[in-house]
């Protein structure tokens, strides 16, 4: 790699015209100097491609037609690419000044580009309409969490070289919401290093048309799935058991208290404490009653 690696950014879109710009802002703003940017828009009927041609002179490449969904654009992007070092921006997410020559300067510096590996930092979310923030600490959670148990890594601060996407393979396109958590796994799998750093590098917008928000039982029911596949039907049973139960604050309190758990930082947190605790599903429901 040369002083400037080049990085290729993916953004897949779908009819996001109310986000995408920021988005498309907060990547060309970065200013770095060896940059692929490439947006994948599957065939939008909003404002997207007249915002899109605005931002023409700052992309490597833009079209627009129907595809069989995010994962499916993301792999095409990927495709057209040539970069280095690669990641995908959702086009309602955005990059924090400074973070490609960051991360530039991390697979230098480490000579990472001869290593199969995954470099994830930090990330800001924001919720628009509670008009609140919180951060995240993934390197605490990368010593306490398994990432085939626990998606801990979130994708917008997360990169990797053109190796490591050829030895894991293409996003499963079959998944409409955990297609990233999923490509982590078998990254991991697949004897891929995960190395988390520090610094913030992105932020992660939840609003009300929020993929992951609006999923509902078709989003449970896919990642339970990807726990069957990797693990069990017992873990799968168990994730939908203890999703339905996630409004009983004082339940799960209890529970954090009896397995010792400091902070609860997502459903499959706990679901990793049960799991290497042993706990049967009986006993994790005396507890949550208890």
């Amino acid at each position: 790699m040369d002083r400037y690696p080049k990085i290729s950014i993916i953004t897949p879109s779908y009819n996001q015209g109310k986000y995408i710009e920021a988005t498309i802002q907060s990547v060309s703003g970065q200013n770095y100097p060896n940059l692929e940017y490439i947006i994948m828009d599957g065939g939008s009927e909003d404002n997207s491609i007249e915002i899109i041609k605005k931002y023409e002179p700052y992309l490597y490449h833009w079209e627009s037609h129907k595809d069989n969904g995010q994962a499916d654009a993301i792999n095409q992007g990927f495709s057209i690419s040539t970069g280095d070092i690669m990641a995908w921006l959702n086009s309602d997410d955005m990059y924090l000044p400074g973070t490609l020559d960051y991360i530039a300067q991390i697979f230098l510096q480490e000579e990472l580009e001869r290593d199969l590996r995954i470099v994830f930092g930090n990330c800001l979310r924001l919720n628009e309409e509670l008009f609140e923030t919180c951060g995240s600490n993934v390197g605490q959670a990368h010593k306490t969490l398994d990432i085939t148990l626990c998606d801990y890594i979130i994708q917008p601060s997360a990169f990797w070289t053109r190796k490591t996407f050829e030895a894991v393979g293409k996003l499963e396109e079959r998944l409409t919401y955990g297609f990233d958590w999923e490509w982590f796994i078998r990254a991991k799998r697949s004897g891929v290093k995960l190395q988390p750093i520090d610094k913030f590098l992105s932020i992660y917008r939840i609003h009300a048309d929020h993929k992951t928000k609006t999923g509902g039982e078709k989003r449970l029911q896919e990642l339970s799935n990807i726990y069957r596949n990797f693990h069990s039907e017992r873990m799968a049973l168990t994730y939908l058991k203890y999703k339905g139960r996630e409004d009983n604050i004082a339940g799960l309190n209890r529970i954090m208290r009896k397995l010792r758990i400091d902070q609860f930082v997502n459903p499959t947190k706990l679901l990793y404490h049960i799991y290497f605790a042993g706990i049967r599903w009986e006993e994790f429901e005396n507890i949550r009653r208890m």
